[in-house]
């Protein structure tokens, strides 16, 4: 199974198994759901949206400040 990954200058197929959520592919990035927005094939996800063969997942960091 795998899915496509954007974030910043990645841009790449990833290999996962079926299990596998938005909480677990940010945890491998070192992302906090804090700083970092999920969108799954175009679509705003919570953390533990289950990542399936084909999507797309775009990390989309947030930037916040005065």
């Amino acid at each position: 199974m795998s899915f496509r990954l954007k974030y910043k200058n990645i841009d790449e197929r990833r290999e996962t198994n079926e299990k596998y959520t938005i909480k677990d592919l940010m945890g491998e990035l070192g992302l906090s759901s804090q700083t970092t927005v999920a969108k799954k094939n175009g679509e705003l996800a919570i953390e533990d949206t289950i990542i399936e063969d084909g999507d797309e997942i775009n990390l989309i960091q947030i930037i916040y400040g005065g």
